[in-house]
């Protein structure tokens, strides 16, 4: 069983294996309507197939989609993805085997109704298993594999499947996808296990859900209908005005249906979702529109169908390029709107302006077809990351459902022009670009909403003023100065990127600097131990947070300062400051680790009465450390207990807890603080974290399972073991919600000389309470 609590080097390796076939089944969502694109003249050509069939294919195919992504992935939530998706597969061999053996119109259209209700069943049943087998920040780039793996896919399809239908004929191809899904059916059996179950819980407001599903399938029935009964047409209009209203009610969350005393679900923020549905529109609206376009503008440049497929083709080759960037760089999801989405649109400007006006038409077409696909899923893919690492798992299929289903639509919303809808085979030229400038004006609107408006304003100048000099006729001279806009364009975008980067250098320098002045950096060798620290803030633009953490070598020994002050933001790092002031003045002067603890803790008071905040407090954890041997003076300030981490496993140390500092408790008169003293085994290592580790939170609100992490580990230097927290929590989580700092120490084999270890700290003891 995998689940996202395994990320161990052994199961690392399997989840591997996992996402690759996962990749290669979803890639026959891709795979399979280019293979029926290319057998539907022949089989128009042999079964006679009418209007009538098409519409009924498309209308009744696509609203089912729509619909079974919503069954299919809460099916996968209650019953089990795998389950769900081998049943998935077995349906579409069989709608695949009924299309080989169709005999007439009607079987065929079952055939392909059957076909695209168990590929929407696939894709989101594989899309759905993803967060369960990797953890939330490694969806990044599993989808960035994933989608460069589907776009290649759609290239090998889009080229190989007209060659590949006509001489041996489309029966054939249908029989080579029918033995492809029995294939990837027995591969899933075989190798792909069933995802660590989650708590089923009842589907939450099932009014509103049902409300979207009846808006799912009545919206891209009525958008593809109304070509062919036409607008004005009465039956359009009802169905597009109860598909509204059905998607009002859910909007409003059917306040009056819902049950008033059902607490209400977890919501994930509505901009993730939007930003979600908009990327997923405008994919799906730009494949149709370039399926539909390209292969029209060809032929009227006098090219073959084989060169317009591979013209079209450049849209994968670009998008896999897209999405192996993405793989390897963290892109935010207006990074990637921002320069994705105009550079499409720029694409589509210049196909619109001058496909095959050049000396090589098929290379620059294939060029420019290439930058719109990598512009596309540039924006696309982050979008579609993001929105995975947030989703809860326990209703993760049902949500899952967003993703297909918005591509559906924008394919829905594309195929409800007359130039692409079912009544017309192909649209001539001026058709086809007239579905270009659309194309444009959807991106353009896609980039207003999702990325920066600057960039956007930009670029469409650009494509305007490009527009106007193919319009106008203009020649040579006419296309320098589109070369001219595009550059100007690009300019803009690359300067907006630069002027980004440049800020966040500074604000990173900024934090950084303010990190070393508050937070010195913690030796590997202190005294005689061995030391390894991390310190990771929340917020990554400050450099510091709430947490705290030192190491001095003292006359004393090696004293150790870990802790959390009480509150966020100017106040906890201004209280950071004095504590870790206070701490590093009075760790030379104070003899017993009690007392510091209480000079401490009369701080935090001082600091507490100048600010008139009766709350503030922090958590404390001090070590000392002192002689050859293997004992540790502790004393605990209401902080998290330090744990053992030994080959043989990891235990808690059983440390007195006291009240925190700023309660004024420690070191009351007559009553001395003693601390308490513990032994570290020859091959133990203590690791001391604040609560920003073990509260570390991923999707479903599950903490980070530090006790079992730390168990699971192989045992290694206090830098492994640090190391392997920080990797394990950044797996975790796609966002921390608290600062984390870590340190783990073992008794070193050779001391380190005191004097070299007073000199590295001359001149930065500070003074400040007593």
């Amino acid at each position: 069983m995998l689940g996202t609590g395994a990320s161990g080097d052994g199961t690392r390796g399997s989840t591997r294996v996992v996402g690759l076939l996962l990749a290669a089944v979803a890639a026959l969502y891709v795979v399979a309507p280019a293979v029926h694109s290319a057998a539907v003249p022949l089989v128009h050509a042999e079964l006679g197939l009418g209007t009538g069939h098409e519409v009924v294919a498309r209308v009744v195919g696509s609203s089912l989609a729509l619909c079974t992504l919503v069954v299919a992935g809460r099916a996968g939530d209650l019953r089990g993805r795998r389950s769900v998706l081998i049943v998935s597969l077995a349906g579409l061999a069989a709608g695949c085997a009924l299309l080989a053996v169709a005999f007439d119109g009607w079987s065929y259209v079952l055939g392909r109704i059957v076909v695209a209700v168990a590929l929407a069943a696939v894709f989101v049943s594989c899309l759905a298993f993803l967060p369960t087998v990797f953890l939330p920040g490694r969806l990044r780039k599993v989808i960035g594999g994933w989608l460069a793996a589907m776009s290649v896919g759609f290239v090998i399809a889009v080229n190989l499947a007209p060659r590949a239908a006509s001489p041996t004929g489309w029966r054939i191809a249908m029989a080579a996808m029918t033995v492809a899904a029995i294939a990837a059916l027995l591969l899933v059996h075989r190798y792909v296990p069933e995802p660590a179950a989650t708590t089923r819980q009842p589907f939450p407001n099932r009014p509103r859900a049902c409300c979207l599903i009846a808006f799912g399938v009545l919206a891209p029935a009525a958008l593809q209908l109304a070509p062919v009964w036409g607008w004005s047409d009465i039956r359009v209009g009802l169905l597009l005005l109860t598909a509204t209203a059905a998607l009002v009610v859910a909007r409003l969350r059917c306040p009056v249906l819902a049950p008033a005393s059902r607490a209400r679900p977890a919501q994930m923020p509505g901009a993730v979702r939007a930003g979600t549905l908009v990327a997923g529109l405008a994919l799906g609206f730009t494949q149709v529109v370039l399926a539909m376009a390209l292969p029209s503008l060809a032929a009227e440049k006098g090219g073959s169908p084989e060169s317009a497929a591979l013209v079209l083709s450049g849209f994968g080759l670009g998008g896999a390029a897209s999405c192996l960037l993405v793989l390897r760089r963290a892109i935010a999801p207006v990074t990637g709107s921002t320069l994705g989405l105009p550079l499409a649109a720029l694409g589509l400007v210049l196909l619109h302006s001058g496909l095959g006006n050049h000396a090589y038409p098929v290379a620059g077409d294939l060029a420019v077809v290439a930058l719109i696909g990598f512009g596309i899923m540039l924006a696309a893919a982050p979008q579609m990351a993001r929105y995975l690492a947030v989703i809860p798992r326990t209703h993760l299929g049902v949500n899952a459902a967003l993703l297909p289903g918005s591509i559906l639509l924008g394919t829905a919303a594309a195929q409800a022009m007359p130039y692409t809808s079912a009544i017309d085979s192909a649209p001539v030229p001026a058709e086809a670009r007239q579905l270009l400038r659309i194309g444009t004006v959807v991106l353009a609107v896609a980039a207003l909403l999702l990325g920066r408006v600057a960039v956007s304003v930009a670029v469409a100048c650009a494509a305007g003023l490009q527009y106007l000099l193919a319009r106008t006729g203009i020649g040579d001279s006419g296309t320098v100065i589109v070369a001219l806009a595009f550059g100007a364009a690009a300019g803009a975008v690359v300067w907006s990127r630069r002027e980004q980067a440049d800020r966040l250098a500074r604000i990173s320098r900024t934090a950084s600097t303010l990190q070393h002045a508050v937070l010195h950096p913690i030796p590997k060798d202190l005294g005689r131990l061995r030391l390894a620290s991390l310190y990771r803030p929340a917020t990554v633009d400050t450099g510091i947070g709430g947490d705290f953490i030192e190491a001095l070598h003292t006359p004393y020994g090696t004293r150790i300062l870990i802790g959390d002050v009480r509150g966020k933001g100017l106040q906890a790092v201004q209280t950071v400051t004095d504590l870790l002031g206070c701490f590093r003045s009075q760790a030379y002067e104070t003899e017993e680790l009690g007392e510091l603890a209480a000079r401490l803790d009369r701080q935090v008071l001082r600091v507490a009465a100048a600010r008139g905040d009766e709350e503030l407090f922090a958590t404390a954890l001090l070590l000392q450390h002192d002689g050859p041997d293997h004992e540790l003076r502790v004393v605990n300030c209401g902080h998290l207990t330090p744990l053992e981490v030994t080959p043989r496993g990891v235990t808690e140390l059983d440390v007195p807890t006291l009240l925190p500092l700023g309660f004024g408790t420690l070191g009351a008169p007559g009553a001395p603080l003693t601390p308490h003293t513990v032994r570290l085994g020859a091959d133990s290592t203590l690791v001391a974290h604040t609560d920003g580790l073990s509260e570390a939170r991923n999707s479903t609100g599950e903490f980070y399972p530090l006790t079992d992490r730390l168990t699971g580990t192989p045992y290694g230097t206090p830098d492994h073991l640090v190391g392997h927290l920080d990797d394990g929590v950044r797996d975790w989580t796609h966002h921390l919600a608290d600062d984390i700092a870590i340190i783990a120490l073992r008794p070193a084999e050779a001391p380190v000389a005191a004097a070299e270890l007073h000199a590295q700290r001359d001149g930065k003891v500070l003074d400040g309470c007593g």
